[in-house]
This record gives C-alpha cells, structure tokens and sequence, in this order.
C-alpha cells in the first residue's frame, strides 16, 4: 500500500460520520481510499450536508505519533493487516501494533473472565494458557487485570496477544506496566485507538469485538452475569467462533455468568484437553457482522431514485436500532440499492450503522 493510499485511509477514518462499515461500504464502491475520497463530499452533499474531511495533516500526525511510539500502522487491505479480520465489514481500518506480527498468522484462542478473579482461577487460568500455547495456539486477550492478566502471563513464552481500549503508548491498568513490556519482547500489543487516546467504558465494545473476530474459540473463566466478558462471549460466537466456559459453584456470583453459558448450549470444559478436543473435533468458519457490500458492481445509479429511497427510510427509522434486512424488505428495494441510500445518509450525519447489520437514527438529526 503506497503512501498516498495509507494517508487517505487515515483522512477517511479520523472524518466524523465514517466508521469501519461506512469505510467497507466507500471501499467496496470505489475500490481505494484514494478514489473514495474524492468521491464522499458529493454523497453527502446529494443528502443535503457537507462533509469535512479529514485534513492530510491530521492524518500525518497520527503518523508522527504512531512513529514515535515505535508502533507499525496496519491499514485494512494492506498485506499486513490481520487475515481473520479481512472477513468482517466492521473491522477496523488502522491498527496500531507492537510486537511480533507472526503471531497473527497463527490459530487463536481468547481467556477472558472476571478482573477480581479469584487466586485459583487466576492460577488455573496461567496454567491452561501455557498448556494451549505448547500445542500451537496462540493465547488472546485484553490485557486487563484479574483473568486477562494470568491468560498473558501464561502464554508469555511462546508469544500472546493483548488487544487494548486505549492508544498504544498507555499502560492501562498501571499494575500492566511489567507485562506490557515483557509482552514487547515475546508478544504482540495491538489497538484501534490512536496513540495519546486515554482509556474509557466506551471503547472497551470495541476493543472486545477485535477480540471475537481473532480467535477460533473463546474461553471463559469466572464471569458475572452481563458481565463484558459475556458479551465478548457472544460476539465471537456470532462471527464463528467456539465457546467454551469453566463451571463453578452455584454459590459463587462470579461463576454465575459462565454456568449460564453452560446453561444456554455452549462447551463446557475442565482441561486444556477438553478445549483441544473440542477445536479438533468442529470446524468453525468466520461469518460476516455486516453482508458482503458489491456496490462497485452497480451502474446507471439514479440520483433521484436514491433520495426518495433516502427520505422514505428517514420516516421509517427511529433511534432504536433497526435489522437493515428489514429495512429493505420494508422499502421494497434491493439491498444494494437500500446499502447506497445508506451510506449516503450516514456521510451526511443523519444515521448510524451499527453492529450486527442494524442502523439508527442519529439523535442530533432533525
């Protein structure tokens, strides 16, 4: 990927009204960020908005920053960029990494569970990640306290992954900052979050689904109920991958949120060998979060079809989230069709899409 192609990936994704589908959807009309850019301002003008890009400077100094925290820029399509993360519309765009990128060519599975775990589950937890790691797998997680940690710490050896809610020059939590730099020398760090970004509740979703779209199997060792790692739970097993859950006793409210996914149908283990098991015995294939947008296909678009297609899906949204396919079959359309009116709405601010397939109403919209 050339450096004209890196900056306008950069000008696209820092420009407010364009996410990670919103960029699948521009990239999938127009082929490169370079020809998309040029391209968003009318979509969103057509909408009755303007859009302001992102300046070549801006986009630059994330550069500089990502230069000075001796982190390698992945940009989506590049031949660097995570295999897995390929199949999903919602991944992100750029990533910032420290580490041995080899570990990402290599099968994945993510420990998660409670941050106040236990001390038997936090050493349970060092040991399954060492055993899973000596049969090839390599060990994922966020890189907090409590499971994520001892999941780290016991994968250390033959290289483990943390992915991160803030940018990749915080050390979050503190008590991290040893593993982070052990993990420097042995494993991976990766983040979607520009470097200098504090960490925050609202970018840990985001964190978790890189997460779930990495790993063929996700394993979960003390979790409340709702808790985040729950939810991480359920977005790998959407985009394909295995559960797996460590039961406990009924007394313990940390064991409350895997015993329910015992409960509801997913794998329940107690050894390393059962999770080997169970991942040689299935075969997992990674499904989409969003469907495959082929607008580049599409011709002889009438502008004036798409802003009454536009008006009439602004009448029929709200800002509860809406399923797109049901949208469509609503309005009668083709989903590409429907997927153009969309992106056109989204680059003029009025509407969001979100995971899942579904889309909003945006609150500022009037």
């Amino acid at each position: 990927m050339d450096e004209t192609e890196i900056v306008n990936a950069l000008r696209l994704i820092s420009t407010r009204n364009i996410g990670p589908i919103t960029y699948s959807l521009l990239l999938a009309r127009y082929g490169t960020a370079t020809a998309a850019i040029a391209q968003a301002p009318q979509l969103a003008q057509r909408q009755g908005s303007q859009l302001k890009l992102a300046s070549k400077a801006m986009a630059q100094d994330i550069q500089a920053k990502a230069q000075k925290a001796g982190a390698r820029l992945l940009i989506k399509g590049a031949a660097d960029y995570p295999d897995r993360l390929m199949n999903f519309d919602d991944a992100p765009v750029v990533l910032y990494a420290k580490g041995h990128l080899n570990l990402l060519k290599r099968d994945q599975i993510a420990i998660v569970g409670a941050l106040n775990a236990s001390p038997n589950a936090m050493m349970m937890t060092r040991q399954w990640a060492h055993d899973l790691s000596n049969d090839g797998y390599v060990i994922l997680s966020g890189l907090a306290k409590g499971i994520d940690r001892s999941a780290h710490i016991g994968g250390l050896a033959e290289g483990t992954v943390g992915v991160i809610g803030c940018g990749i020059d915080v050390v979050y939590p503190e008590e991290n900052a040893d593993l982070y730099k052990k993990m420097m020398q042995s494993g991976l760090i990766m983040t979607e979050f520009v470097p200098g970004v504090k960490p925050s509740p609202r970018h840990f979703p985001a964190r978790n689904r890189i997460i779930a779209s990495l790993v063929k199997a996700t394993i979960v060792i003390e979790a409340a109920v709702n808790s985040g790692s729950l939810i991480t739970a359920k977005e790998a097993a959407d985009r394909g991958a295995e559960i797996m859950a460590v039961p406990g006793s009924p007394s313990n409210a940390r064991a409350y949120g895997t015993n329910q996914l015992i409960r509801d149908g997913e794998h329940l283990v107690t050894s390393p060998s059962d999770v080997l098991t169970i991942l040689r015995s299935t075969i997992s294939e990674p499904v989409r979060s969003a469907p495959s947008f082929l607008l580049a296909t599409m011709t002889n678009i009438n502008e004036e079809d798409i802003k009454i297609l536009a008006d009439e899906i602004m009448k029929i949204l709200t800002f509860e989230a809406t399923d797109i396919d049901e949208l469509t079959r609503q309005c009668h359309v083709s989903a590409k069709v429907t997927q153009i009116a969309l992106l056109e709405l989204e680059l003029a601010g009025h509407i969001q899409h979100l995971s899942g397939n579904r889309i909003c109403k945006l609150l500022n919209y009037e």
